[in-house]
């Protein structure tokens, strides 16, 4: 009996040992809580107040509104009964486990990047590290035929580099190993292209990398009615006059005394980049400032002080001026430049000198939170003005910002306004008067 319980233990022993094996480190599960911060895979998964990674996220494409899927290791209503395989494939090939294709608000094409380590330690922690959620976002409300998966086979052969291709095209050479790793992290795992890179009618992007052309990160298309700007070295309109400690604070804290984020960009540093070491955070800012500006030629934004002074000596004559000191001054100051950290400035803010007003009309209609983050743990709010100010008083405010402390950009009228304004207010009446 002695004898059959050693052997029992002996048989028994290499069982136990392969499950401990098996169960992965929490080391590695914590690389894969980095990984999925520096590729903002709860911006697009996650509801606010809902639980992490259950989906439910809407995306409003072209042809109609999509639900970002459950990612949490539920097995039957997320990717709990994935094998690795199907999820490395998921991610960096666009194609679900049943093998129909992903649309491309999924950004596998800048995913496919990614290293093999990164998607391994990213397929452990939602394995082992995301509590599993049993609920199904709402279906697509792509109606057939556009519903018809097999066309994005196509698009993926024509758009979507393989793996293989995207990592040699990703191994080009540096003269600096911080910036092939700030490239790694803007080009790949951060997939800044998918907002901040023009796309064609197809929707694909016009570059995935710099070795690409120009166009990569020189200003995206309207999302959610936000214009993404340019994230090269225009003085204007991108980041031309942003040190690499600017861009660093601004990703890790969402402020800095350029400006602060909001609308998507706020999520993505409230879910990812605030969570990034300081020498990735530095990797990114310093391949961004290697990005040469795209526009010429590039001015130099240079301050005048004639709208200050004109404020400051009760002259609210210019077209807006009234509506400015009335509703934004308080925050933004008579000079444009606002509270640094607090309450951003408009003088000489790259948002506001955009060509396209659309990120400006969109923050009058919704307001913005700029979040609270580890090293600012105070939100800030700019409260909506669709029901303070009509359709007319906007354009006119926008103007006024647009045009003062030397910023110099073009006016906004009201019909832009009606045009970017959210639907069912000011388009068709409802919610504010567009007179």
């Amino acid at each position: 009996m002695r004898g059959f319980r050693f052997a029992f233990c002996l048989a028994v022993f290499p069982l136990v040992a392969s499950a401990r094996a098996a169960t992965p480190s929490e080391d590695l599960i914590r690389q894969g809580e980095y990984v999925a911060r520096a590729a903002d895979c709860a911006a697009c998964h996650s509801v606010r107040g809902q639980a992490p990674f259950a989906g439910g996220v809407p995306f409003d494409l072209p042809m109609g509104r999509i639900y970002s899927p459950n990612i949490t290791p539920d097995p039957d209503h997320g990717v709990g009964g994935d094998t690795e395989e199907q999820f490395a494939r998921a991610v960096r090939e666009g194609v679900r486990k049943d093998g129909a294709s992903m649309y491309p608000a999924m950004p596998f094409p800048s995913y496919a990047r990614m290293t093999d380590a990164d998607v391994h330690a990213l397929f452990v922690y939602f394995r082992y590290g995301v509590k599993p959620v049993a609920t199904t976002p709402p279906a697509s409300t792509i109606v057939w035929p556009l519903s018809m998966r097999w066309p994005l086979t196509l698009w993926r052969g024509m758009f979507a580099p393989s793996p293989q291709s995207a990592r040699r095209a990703t191994q080009r050479s540096f003269p600096d190993p911080v910036l092939a790793r700030g490239a790694y992290l803007v080009e790949g795992a951060g997939h800044c292209g998918a907002c901040h890179t023009p796309r064609a009618l197809t929707l694909q992007e016009k570059a995935l990398t710099a070795a690409d052309g120009d166009l990569y990160l020189s200003g995206g298309g309207s999302v959610d009615g936000w214009h993404p700007p340019s994230l090269r070295q225009e003085n204007r309109t991108g980041l031309g006059r942003w040190s690499e400690d600017d861009i660093v604070a601004f990703l890790r804290d969402a402020r800095a005394s350029e400006g602060s984020a909001f609308g998507g960009m706020a999520d993505a540093v409230e879910h990812g980049t605030q969570y990034l070491t300081d020498d990735d955070l530095h990797a990114i800012a310093r391949y961004l400032r290697s990005l040469p500006a795209r526009k010429t030629p590039d001015p130099v934004w240079k301050y005048d002080a004639a709208t200050e002074t004109a404020l400051r000596s009760g002259d609210v004559s210019a077209r807006g001026a009234r509506v400015y000191v009335d509703h934004c001054a308080a925050c933004h100051r008579d000079d444009g430049r606002g509270y640094p950290s607090v309450f951003p400035p408009l003088a000489g803010n790259p948002v506001v000198m955009d060509e396209q007003p659309d990120a400006l009309i969109t923050l009058l209609f919704k307001g913005a939170t700029v979040p609270a983050t580890r090293n600012a743990p105070s939100a800030f709010v700019m409260p909506s003005f669709a029901h303070v100010l009509s359709g007319q008083q906007m354009a006119d405010v926008l103007s006024f910002i647009r045009g003062a402390w030397g910023n110099g950009a073009s006016a906004v009228e009201v019909g832009d306004v009606r045009k970017s304004a959210p639907k069912g207010k000011g388009a068709d009446g409802e919610g504010m008067p567009l007179n």
